[in-house]
């Protein structure tokens, strides 16, 4: 298992370095790649940077809401209206792309973000289970860990919110069930290993192989050879920087 030479920095905006933090949003935006359109739903503000840039860019056809019931466009332009019942439609015929985060996530991709610790007794309480596992039958999901630990890629979860490949096989509801993508602050990860399993995709520039295996409580499946994330194109640095993030509070969530 080796990482091939992370190339020289591109340089972007006054020739600054590709930060970690820009890495990583552009990884969120490829999780939209060829979606067409659907619903994109990021939870959190790298995973809504990614689908900005992913808008602007590559996936024209996305479809961007207010988080309330308007549909928007790359600079928050209000393009149309988003009924409940229209909404729930899209939810409930794999119409929309989620990406949220993971208090805890597996080798087949069970996500907990409900609680710590035992159902009956739990250590810490976070969001409850919410919307995941309608997300996650209904929906692709993918999900989005700033910082990755062995806290949170875990060998069981404590509670499963969100269904992972095992269980939604298990119980049969596999027909609108994808997770298509984990990115992390040290890298991106699919489902294609045996069993459905998690695969390490890519490494962030600057990250080992040997990191993210040290962060991780299971092993994940793992080429020969692992790639670095891409780098983004100039014009993609631009639009990060200049429009959809010029208070660059990107950096505020990644450091490195």
């Amino acid at each position: 298992m080796t990482t091939p030479p992370a190339p020289p920095p591109a340089a972007g905006s006054a020739g600054a370095p590709v930060s970690r933090a820009e890495y990583c949003v552009i990884a969120c935006a490829e999780a939209w790649r060829g979606d067409g359109e659907v619903l994109a739903s990021p939870m959190g503000l790298i995973p809504s940077l990614g689908a900005r840039l992913a808008k602007r860019t590559f996936s024209p056809d996305l479809l961007l809401t207010d988080g309330e019931a308007m549909l928007v466009g790359p600079a928050g332009e209000v393009e149309g209206w988003l009924p409940y019942r229209r909404h729930l439609t899209m939810v409930t015929g794999g119409r929309r792309h989620v990406m949220m985060g993971a208090g805890q996530i597996d080798r087949f991709g069970n996500q907990n973000i409900s609680c710590i610790g035992a159902w009956e007794r739990p250590d810490r309480q976070l969001l409850g289970v919410r919307g995941a596992p309608v997300n996650t039958l209904n929906n692709p999901v993918s999900y989005w860990v700033p910082r990755h630990s062995t806290r949170v890629f875990v060998e069981r979860v404590d509670m499963v919110s969100g269904v992972g490949y095992d269980r939604a096989e298990a119980a049969g509801v596999t027909r609108y069930h994808r997770l298509p993508r984990v990115v992390s602050d040290l890298g991106v990860f699919d489902f294609t290993g045996p069993d459905r399993s998690m695969r390490l995709v890519s490494v962030h520039p600057g990250v080992t192989v040997e990191q993210v295996l040290a962060a991780t409580a299971f092993a994940p499946a793992v080429a020969d050879e692992v790639p670095c994330t891409r780098e983004p194109t100039g014009e993609e640095l631009r639009l990060i920087r200049e429009v959809i993030d010029p208070r660059g509070l990107r950096e505020r969530e990644v450091r490195g």
